[in-house]
């Protein structure tokens, strides 16, 4: 009977077809969740500063991530990951609540509903007009911008960057014992990654928590928490907020990300893993895109922003995992790390800021994918990258990215060449300044 389960499981998973194994598929699933793992102490972290209580930050980014991941695995069949996103977190917090002042509730709203939308896309089959219509160049700057973007907060976060009012940035005071301790995790999490340490970054945090600890730089009262904190964000979205100004433009800007970060990790992904048909297609596209687009939906109702593939999925691919086991692991694998939850309130910022940076410092490879040498495409990047960290703002960047590139087409004569959806978008941004303009 139990061998006769196996098989199944094995035929379902295609494990001849991919020559693969258990033993491979479990250990990829625990070496993918090593290199993400940080997300469970680094997304509370953000999700604080937009006022949602760290313990119930802790329980929906582990089981929006765990029910996510078990889903790529079970119904999609890839080994992929999936968690809340590393710069739309940041955008939930810093833009949407404390910037625009947005109840969190509300923030939530937003990402529901922009769940929905990229759900109706995918079944509708109109993402494929959305990705042939938008230049490659412009999303792969809009990834660098945000890179930029999560490790200005990170340096913030440290002490290493204060504001100022001379020079509206100025460099924070280094012998803060606090700032010191951001910069040894800075130091310790460079130094793991560049031997290949495998889970280098929440080695790196657990370390940098432990020297904190013994220099009395931790402040902790430990607490017992029980279901109800840790799901205490859980179905507190406001579906009512979305009709506030300014909340379109937030659905907007969380599903451009969603839908070309999935995009970018799915091809970079697959491509390394060998699973791209001879047409150069991703088998059961359908199935991933519909994945993250429920994902969306219920990161939202436990109460967390953006669920995205992760790039990290390209660790456990590299130990060898081929099959959605490999997901199903990882998404056990958050669901336990619940039993976190009583401690995550002992890593303090400093340890979680190096995350940042390191992070904001992977992103930005994306600028490789940029023709520097062709201004249509160099301006509209370069003005895209450095308007997101600048404005505090993603949307801010991607607008000022499609306007250029418009402008640059036209006054070049390849007017011909644009096609009409990014016209129409331009006409939207532009327009969207002017609102803005009136406002102020």
């Amino acid at each position: 009977m139990r061998d006769s389960l196996l098989h199944r499981l094995e035929d379902y998973f295609e494990f001849r077809k991919l020559q693969t194994d258990w033993r491979t598929e479990i250990l990829a699933g625990f070496t993918t969740f090593l290199t993400m793992a940080y997300i469970i102490f680094v997304n509370p972290a953000i999700l604080r500063d937009a006022g949602i209580p760290p313990a119930a930050a802790l329980g929906a980014t582990c089981i929006s991530a765990g029910f996510a991941s078990l889903l790529m695995g079970l119904y999609a069949r890839y080994p992929i990951a999936l968690a809340p996103g590393m710069g739309l977190n940041a955008y939930f917090s810093y833009t949407v609540v404390k910037t625009m002042g947005v109840p969190w509730q509300a923030a939530l709203g937003a990402v529901f509903i922009s769940g929905v939308v990229f759900l109706l896309l995918t079944v509708a089959g109109v993402r494929q007009l959305i990705l042939s219509a938008l230049p490659h160049e412009l999303y792969a700057s809009v990834a660098a911008g945000i890179g930029l973007f999560i490790a200005l907060i990170g340096f913030r976060n440290a002490g290493i960057i204060v504001p100022n009012a001379q020079t509206a940035v100025a460099l924070g005071n280094l012998k803060d014992p606090n700032a010191l301790l951001a910069v040894f995790g800075l130091l310790l999490t460079g130094a793991l990654m560049a031997r290949g340490v495998r889970g280098a970054m929440l080695t790196g945090i657990l370390g940098t928590t432990l020297v904190g600890a013994l220099f009395g730089l931790v402040h902790w009262t430990p607490q017992p928490l029980g279901w109800s904190e840790l799901t205490g964000a859980a179905f507190q979205l406001d579906l009512c907020g979305i009709l506030k100004a300014g909340l379109l433009e937030i659905i907007f800007v969380f599903l451009f990300v969603d839908l070309f970060d999935n995009i970018g990790t799915l091809i970079g992904v697959t491509k390394k893993a060998g699973l791209i048909d001879k047409e150069n297609r991703i088998p059961r596209v359908d199935r991933i895109l519909f994945t993250d687009a429920t994902a969306t939906v219920v990161s939202s109702l436990t109460g967390t922003s953006t669920v995205v593939s992760y790039i990290e999925s390209a660790a456990g691919i590299a130990a060898g995992g081929r099959s959605g086991v490999t997901a199903v692991v990882i998404g056990i694998l958050f669901l336990l790390a619940l039993v976190a939850a009583p401690v995550a309130g002992l890593v303090p910022t400093a340890a979680t800021a190096p995350a940042l940076i390191i992070v904001g410092s992977l992103m930005v490879s994306t600028v490789a994918e940029i023709p520097w040498s062709d201004p249509v495409f160099a301006l509209p990047a370069f003005l895209t990258m450095i308007s997101i960290p600048l404005t505090f703002s993603i949307a801010n960047g991607i607008a000022f990215g499609f306007i250029a590139y418009t402008l640059l087409k036209v006054s070049r004569g390849e007017f011909r060449t644009v096609n009409p959806l990014v016209y129409v978008l331009t006409a939207l941004f532009i327009a969207r300044f002017v609102y803005l303009s009136n406002l102020g």
